[in-house]
């Protein structure tokens, strides 16, 4: 499958074929793809996994604009899912844009003068790659992905040293530390938090590019599965945060909720709610068992494409 966008017919396609399981070869070559074709598109990158693979990031709009807001996918190896839906929105934007229509009733060209939207696709390249491929012989890292996962890597969602991204930030760190020996979780498929806070290279990538971008107002990330919208980390609710959700649910149809338990500590949101105090959303996209298949992707992009078109505008 990874060799999907290198026809040239699919590079004359308007709307990229999607329904492909994003490895982060086919990720880089669908970015290209919309970066030469899409003047106003950019594509750079945050840094490197563990691995040394590349993680993108793509922005629209205005890189002087007073505001901007991010959109993370695939934090979880499993989850590459959301990959595919923030693919799909930045090709659907762009060929909006391109044809001068308002989708919704956005005008997306007054929009992008005044905001600027960062999407970066797939945060742990290194997982989405074993979860989709597996892990050959020759991986500097075999043995001891063997021995995390008994060989079997169909629900793998860490990195490449078995860290869950989404556990390795400061935002309850600490208790998340003290669930984390109550519930036997050590390094392999999943949960695993890490050494310290932002050990992985993936996550202080990220962290470091929020920290620098100061206009930033807002973040989603997208996860899957659930249908749910959590807003807050540990009872720390920002200013306008529920009212925002409240939006959210209602153009989705998702469930606005609270996280709980494990759940509830250590995750982009969890830090970025604590550290600035600045709404923050994740998203638990679709229904079932990770993977989910990726025919599924559109569905369940239709269900929020409104709302993330409208996202930047609600803050």
């Amino acid at each position: 499958m990874e060799g999907n966008y290198k026809r040239e017919t699919d590079r004359e396609r308007p709307l990229l074929d999607l329904n492909v399981r994003p490895d982060p070869e086919t990720v880089s070559e669908i970015s290209e793809i919309m970066a030469e074709r899409y003047s106003f598109l950019s594509l750079t990158s945050i840094g490197e996994s563990v691995m040394g693979k590349r993680i993108h990031m793509l922005s629209l709009g205005n890189g002087n604009a007073g505001k901007s807001v991010l959109y993370v996918g695939a934090h979880h190896g499993a989850e590459w899912i959301t990959t595919l839906v923030l693919l799909r929105l930045v090709n659907e934007m762009c060929e909006y844009i391109k044809a001068s229509k308002q989708p919704f009733g956005i005008n997306l060209q007054m929009l992008l003068a005044t905001r600027c939207i960062h999407i970066v696709p797939q945060l742990n390249p290194d997982g989405c790659d074993i979860q989709i491929n597996g892990v050959r012989d020759e991986h500097i890292l075999y043995e001891r992905l063997q021995r995390m996962s008994g060989g079997d890597y169909s629900r793998w969602q860490a990195n490449a040293r078995g860290v869950d991204l989404n556990h390795n930030y400061n935002g309850g760190f600490l208790e998340y530390k003290r669930l984390e020996g109550e519930n036997g979780i050590f390094p392999g498929p999943t949960r695993y938090s890490g050494e310290y806070p932002l050990s992985e290279p993936e996550t202080a990538a990220l962290a470091g590019f929020i920290r620098y971008e100061n206009r930033l107002q807002g973040i989603i990330t997208l996860h899957s599965a659930g249908e749910e919208i959590y807003y807050s980390s540990g009872g720390i609710v920002p200013d306008r945060s529920r009212s925002i959700g409240e939006k959210m649910a209602q153009l989705t149809g998702y469930r606005l909720s609270a996280p709980e338990g494990l759940s509830a500590y250590g995750g982009l949101t969890d830090w970025y709610i604590r550290e600035f105090s600045r709404p923050s959303f994740t998203i638990e996209c679709g229904t079932g068992e990770n993977p989910i298949p990726e025919t599924a992707y559109f569905p369940i992009y239709a269900r929020l494409r409104e709302m993330l078109m409208t996202f930047p505008m609600l803050l």
